[in-house]
């Protein structure tokens, strides 16, 4: 049997990779040995699918955004009738085992993922529509919010969809005066690069979905909408007190483009930045 085709490939960094599957009626193996991968059902009616894998077979139909999971080194055996069109998230077992030693309170090596059929999951079906959405645009400097919506993914798998009923580490009370004196700085000498959550969370050696969380709590903003902000207020600084073109602000503030400025810009103050330099 052919392997399942994947004609639609949607990539960003290492840790996960998204691709949009869209075949006709056939059936095929399916074995990933270093990436665990979840596969969502986009077409727009209910599909009949047999399934097999860890010796448990499914055959029934999926309907739009129920969730088939494959842990890493699980053979899978698909056949579908009619139209296949879903959605495929690959999950480095690296990555997803450091989220797991980074949030949970036992020995995260005890972590598996347990393979489902017919998933119903609401938040992993809006975090992967996220992530499809950011993987399509053709320039992106958005990796600190790719990086937000990877570690909600794998928290969210490690939470609800292991094998045993994880304990995770929790931390109250938000970031201290002095972690976000020191987080402030940080972004603000690099808003022109494509800042990452993990340099981030490192800077105060915590793991990213808990530096997300208290970055939030204490800021009212998560780390990504308050990168933005920071980089408006700096367009804005260089819009008034330069002539420098609206390209060459926008790369020197971090954005991908003039229309990725503009977009943002005109969210967080209603007007374009050629009005903003006018008025």
């Amino acid at each position: 049997m052919n392997s399942l085709s994947l004609p639609k490939q949607t990539q960003r960094p290492e840790n996960i990779r998204v691709e949009h599957l869209q075949n006709p009626p056939g059936e095929g193996n399916y074995l990933c040995e270093d990436k665990h991968t979840i596969f969502i059902s986009l077409a727009s009616r209910p599909l009949e699918y047999l399934q097999i894998q860890d010796g448990v077979t499914y055959n029934g139909l999926y309907r739009p955004g129920e969730i088939l999971i494959t842990p890493a080194n699980v053979p899978l055996f698909v056949r579908w009738k009619g139209q296949e069109n879903c959605l495929q998230i690959q999950i480095k077992t690296e990555f997803l085992q450091n989220i797991a030693q980074e949030t949970l309170d036992s020995d995260s090596n005890f972590f598996e993922l347990m393979p489902q059929f017919q998933v119903h999951d609401s938040h992993i079906q809006g975090i992967t529509m996220m992530l499809l959405e950011e993987c399509q645009k053709e320039v992106s400097n958005n990796q600190l919010y790719f990086d937000s919506l990877a570690n909600v993914l794998a928290v969210n798998l490690i939470r609800n969809h292991g094998i045993t009923k994880p304990i995770l580490s929790t931390y109250q009370g938000g970031l201290s005066p002095y972690q976000l004196s020191q987080v402030f700085d940080y972004i603000e000498a690099h808003l022109d690069q494509n800042l990452k959550l993990e340099n981030l969370a490192q800077l105060l050696d915590i793991s990213q979905f808990h530096f997300s969380r208290l970055f939030k709590q204490s800021v009212g903003l998560s780390p990504h909408q308050y990168l933005i902000e920071q980089r408006i207020e700096r367009a804005k600084q260089l819009l008034k007190q330069t002539n420098q073109s609206i390209l060459d602000i926008a790369l020197n503030c971090g954005f991908s483009s003039h229309s990725h400025l503009s977009k943002q810009f005109r969210q967080l103050t209603g007007m374009t930045p050629k009005a903003y330099r006018i008025s």
